[in-house]
């Protein structure tokens, strides 16, 4: 008895739930019923397709352990030495938290020990993936804020980051949430790091999984419906609506998806920003002198409207792009979702698919500048694609 009621009462995020209720009747209801929606609209991949991810993310992996082998060897380790050298592949973003999409891509980093160079990643390993027949649309950008490899491996989209730990072997139960791995690593490998610390520290820090995962699927379905699913265009990206959605299973801990969707437009149609959004408290210090979110330090910081802070070290504001108009825009739709949502909680005439109707994005402004592009080869095409893909 003890037991559950330290759980029911234990603190997930910077400040205690707002309500620990235990969900209604017609709340598992109308899970129910999003859930049904959802399979209904095909977003859910079969058991065969996840299967086949499964085994092209085992493929990668084998081969960088390949490469990292064969590359030790080449640089004079002996033999036995350098048979025990490995690295790793490890997921992030959608994939990890487990909200993907049918035919969605893998956000994926390369973990090595210190003697490999992302110079090396970006040559022998682009060399040895080219040379796979399963490997299609191979393009490196090196030279990107955060430098990857993006790929069609087996017919699964691949996002290829890089990281060198400062480790002479990686331990097999090595944990990217440790902090000290960030000592004397240089800022493009803490950059790459981010994804996967961000993504695991949002995982541990949500009550219960399987109630986050569902109503993250459709937050980022209605996002997507609504158009303000974009960084780059200034709204919000995928892990900034994973913080908003973690914020909310935190102050409402027991709460089933329908609940949580109520609640999710509820407190942020009224939140104040640029209040930040924190699903920790941010260490008060800085061990290894990393660039990390403060308006107190940095001014720059101060002009942030929509501040969404990552939960791990450096922490970071992942809505940096967001303007005072897309701030407007993203402001209107909360507002329409929770009088949607009130109608549906109180037995109106109504259901799921009025949520996610999609915007009338050709009627919804008056001018608009068309741009098109194009290119004589494929190679100069494919070229083209980094430099929009880095914009």
């Amino acid at each position: 008895m003890a037991s559950d009621s330290s759980k029911e009462t234990r603190t997930y995020g910077v400040t205690s739930a707002l309500s620990h209720a235990q969900p209604k009747d017609k709340d598992i209801e109308l899970t129910k019923k999003l859930e049904t929606y959802l399979v209904r609209l095909g977003i859910y991949e079969t058991d065969d397709e996840l299967q086949h991810r499964i085994a092209v993310l085992a493929a990668l992996n084998n081969l960088v352990k390949d490469w990292i082998v064969k590359f030790s060897t080449e640089k004079k380790m002996p033999e036995l030495v350098a048979s025990k050298m490995s690295g790793k592949v490890y997921t992030f973003g959608s994939y990890r938290l487990g909200v993907h999409t049918k035919g969605a891509d893998i956000d994926t980093l390369c973990v090595a020990p210190r003697h490999v160079e992302r110079s090396d990643f970006f040559d022998s390993f682009q060399k040895m993936l080219r040379e796979r027949k399963e490997v299609k649309d191979l393009r490196a950008v090196e030279d990107a804020y955060v430098p990857v490899m993006k790929m069609v491996f087996d017919g699964v989209e691949i996002d290829l980051l890089f990281a060198r730990l400062a480790l002479q072997e990686l331990p097999l139960d090595l944990d990217l949430r440790d902090d000290s791995l960030l000592k004397n690593l240089d800022p493009r490998c803490v950059r790459s790091l981010n994804g996967c610390r961000v993504t695991d520290e949002i995982l541990h820090l949500v009550p219960q999984r399987e109630n986050f995962k569902l109503t993250l699927r459709a937050v980022k379905l209605w996002a997507k419906r609504r158009g303000i699913y974009s960084n780059v265009l200034g709204f919000l990206g995928g892990v900034s609506w994973a913080m908003l959605v973690a914020r909310i299973c935190q102050l409402y801990p027991n709460a089933v998806a329908s609940t949580l969707i109520q609640k999710f437009f509820f407190v942020f149609k009224t939140w104040h920003w640029p209040k930040p959004l924190l699903l920790k408290q941010p260490a008060q210090d800085n061990p290894y002198g990393l660039n990390v979110w403060d308006p107190r330090v940095n001014p720059s910081d101060r002009y942030h409207v929509m501040p969404i802070i990552t939960p791990a070290y450096p922490q970071q504001n992942s809505t940096f792009n967001v303007s005072y108009s897309t701030l407007g825009v993203i402001k209107e739709e909360f507002e329409k979702g929770f009088v949607f949502m009130e109608k549906l909680f109180s037995g109106s005439e109504c259901n799921w698919e009025e949520l996610f109707e999609p915007v009338n994005f050709f009627n919804k402004y008056r001018h608009y500048i068309a741009i098109s592009a194009s290119a004589k080869t494929e190679i100069e095409q494919l070229e083209w694609f980094n430099v929009c893909w880095l914009c």
